[in-house]
């Protein structure tokens, strides 16, 4: 009987000493091949790039796999430390990387349970497993987890390694590290996270989607009280702290899970494609770069209702789906709003930058600068007469005999050219056009940031040549920054995630008009909005504009501008079928107006430079003299001159007697596109 159980002990023994052999050879193999913890001194995490609008709201956070955003332990709240420690590893601070005696109590528990209910590992522990490991349940990677943390808890110190771990820890709903979760749940800081709150979101860790409020409130709630009671016991909170924690009322709510870019998504798109362009996705997604952006978020509210309000109260009536706005600081480039389409989520195509569309007679403006550059006074007068034009063929146009119509169908004799703008007359204009050079006019145009490829041809006057939204409203900006050109910009400044200035966005100002030329553009389309075609926009201050309606009706605009503001606004429908009775009742002019009265209340009333050196003279239509005592009222216009201009003998196309003749001015005041 001794033999036996000398045999079997032997048995016992030799096994034994096989199973520590094989265990000590796989944790040597395993000590061959662990990472170095040194490599935490350099260690960066991917970490999410945070998009901030002008006014200091967070607009976006760019990521792919982890939303995560570093914090230092010192700007992370208290209660959210002391909840993590009471829940995870009641002695973190007394340990040396592994709790035996935690590791003894959840092996009994679990064993009690029949299931998993309580895990041994510590926050060392934890932090090796997501930073060096897989996590495969298998003894090699718990041996290999094991030795690890005590490698870390050598090396750093515990405050160390609980930034480390709570910048790295996930906690649900792809929330990487403490900051992001507190963002997420609740818009907050990780530092002002209060009791309740750093309960809920320590609860997080053990089964971050199964105790989501957002999913499973009832559980979430469950789980937060036990981290509450965890807290009391190890004396980490007072009696009446945790009752006021466990009764508190939470602000957590679904929206703080909308898409990306709820908010300006149009913009943030758009900032997204400048910023990848410049340093690449992976700077971009993992980098965790700050880009303080141009956006006023109060204005682009405003934009994102009234462009909302429009295309759902007034698109099936006058056949459009589509709009579109961009709103800059002329003085500085900044993009203050930007909406590219009716909704983001049904169609990311940006309308402000990425579509190409013919503006009309809004191009007109170029035009008439050439001519005042050439010496032209707002008063020269121009035929507005049938007129067929020889058009010779080009790579543009096959050639023929050009017919043009203005907008309805009318003509009104000799005009002036401030009343032809006004008016938005194509024939008048195409006159001029073809007087100052179609080439003077593609300089202007280029000069005032017009991009796009224009085509040197005489329907450049009718806007056949397309552009987009944002370079024709940043042209316009020169008009109402005194004809000085600055580039639009929707980036002031872009930090690494250490703080470090990486870019900061010069506003670099360039004169590109005369400063005189560009008062007597804004005061010429001043009278688009107190007397033609932009009449419904009118604010209670000086504004200018010009609108503009494409061939049958495909494209309708508005460029309209106040010293400190300039907002284009585009109709249309991205299939480029026609719209109907959208210049009849003015719905890009009264967009801006919707618009332009909330972006400028509270801000001062300032009027455009005067313009110098004109004349106001009363001149006759007919005869381009001075009006006489013979002339007609109907035919008599106060016009603005230079001095050169001025006309220097008195009427002699109308006899005595035709002053009693009561020209019809009926047609001159209708409000014609």
């Amino acid at each position: 009987m001794a033999k036996k159980k000398s045999k079997v002990e032997k048995i016992a023994l030799v096994s034994a000493l096989v199973v520590l052999a094989a265990f000590a050879g796989l944790a040597l193999r395993i000590l061959t091949q662990l990472p170095d913890v040194e490599a935490l001194n350099s260690y960066l995490p991917s970490e999410s790039t945070i998009l901030y609008s002008a006014d200091g709201k967070v607009l976006a956070r760019f990521h792919q796999e982890e939303n995560r955003r570093v914090v230092p332990l010192s700007r992370i709240s208290l209660y959210f430390q002391k909840a993590v420690i009471a829940t995870e590893d009641p002695h973190f601070h007394e340990h040396h990387g592994l709790d035996f005696g935690g590791i003894l109590r959840a092996g009994i528990k679990n064993f009690a349970y029949g299931r998993i209910v309580e895990g041994g590992s510590t926050i060392t522990q934890q932090l090796a497993r997501n930073l060096f490991l897989n996590k495969k349940k298998t003894l090699g990677r718990k041996l290999a987890e094991a030795l690890i943390a005590l490698q870390i808890e050598r090396r750093y110190t515990k405050e160390e390694i609980l930034e480390f771990y709570f910048n790295q820890v996930y906690l649900g709903h792809n929330a990487y590290g403490i900051e992001s979760a507190a963002n997420l749940y609740f818009g907050k800081t990780a530092a002002d996270l209060d009791a309740a709150e750093s309960a809920m979101i320590a609860g997080l860790i053990r089964g971050p989607e199964l105790y989501s409020p957002y999913r499973n409130f009832k559980g979430a709630k469950l789980r937060q009280i036990f981290v509450i009671n965890k807290m009391l016991e190890q004396g980490l909170i007072t009696e009446d702290e945790a009752k006021q924690a466990a009764v508190e009322s939470m602000d957590y709510s679904p929206a703080n899970l909308k898409q990306l870019g709820e908010i300006a998504p149009y913009f943030i798109s758009y900032v997204l494609q400048l910023l990848t362009d410049k340093y690449g996705e992976e700077m971009v997604y993992h980098g965790g770069l700050k880009v303080y952006t141009t956006l006023d978020s109060k204005l682009q509210t405003a934009a994102e209702n009234v462009v909302t309000r429009f295309v759902s109260a007034e698109g099936d009536q006058y056949h459009f789906s589509q709009a579109a706005l961009v709103s800059l600081d002329p003085r500085t480039g900044y993009i203050r709003a930007l909406v590219g389409g009716a909704n983001y989520f049904e169609s990311k195509f940006n309308r402000v930058v990425q579509a190409q569309r013919q503006p009309g007679s809004s191009f007109k403006p170029f035009i008439y600068a050439a001519a005042i550059e050439q010496g032209l006074s707002p008063g020269t007068i121009l035929p507005d007469v049938p007129t067929a034009f020889q058009v010779w063929p080009s790579e543009w146009n096959p050639g023929g005999i050009w017919q043009p119509q203005n907008f309805d169908g009318k003509f009104r004799g000799n005009v002036t050219m401030r009343y032809a703008l006004e008016k938005s007359l194509n024939l008048p204009s195409i006159r001029l056009l073809e007087r100052v050079g179609v080439q003077s006019a593609i300089d202007v145009a280029r000069r005032l940031g017009v991009k796009s490829r224009l085509e040197p041809a005489l329907s450049l006057a009718l806007g056949a040549s397309e552009v987009n939204l944002l370079e024709l409203t940043s042209a316009f900006g020169v008009f109402a920054n005194a004809g000085v050109r600055v580039e639009p910009t929707a980036i002031t400044r872009i930090e690494s995630r250490d703080g470090v200035l990486l870019y900061n966005h010069p506003v670099v100002e360039k004169r590109v008009l005369d400063e005189n030329v560009a008062a007597v553009m804004a005061d010429m389309m001043k009278g688009v909005i107190t007397r033609g075609t932009g009449m419904r926009a009118q604010l209670s201050r000086p504004a200018a504009a010009k609108t503009g309606t494409s061939q049958d009706f495909k494209d309708a605009w508005f460029i309209g501008f106040v010293p400190q503001l300039v907002t284009g606004i585009w109709l249309g429908n991205d299939d480029n079928a026609p719209m109907k009775g959208v210049a009849e009742v003015g719905t890009c002019p009264r967009i801006w107006k919707a618009y332009n009265e909330i972006a400028l209340a509270g801000q001062p009333v300032i009027d455009f430079p005067r313009p110098e050196g004109l004349l106001e003279v009363r001149i006759c239509a007919n005869s381009g003299k001075l009006a006489g005592p013979n002339c007609p009222p109907g035919r008599v216009r106060w016009a603005t001159l230079w001095a050169k201009d001025v006309p220097r003998a008195y009427c002699d196309f109308h006899k005595p007697g035709d002053e009693n003749n009561l020209v019809s001015e009926e047609v001159e005041e209708q409000v014609v596109e």
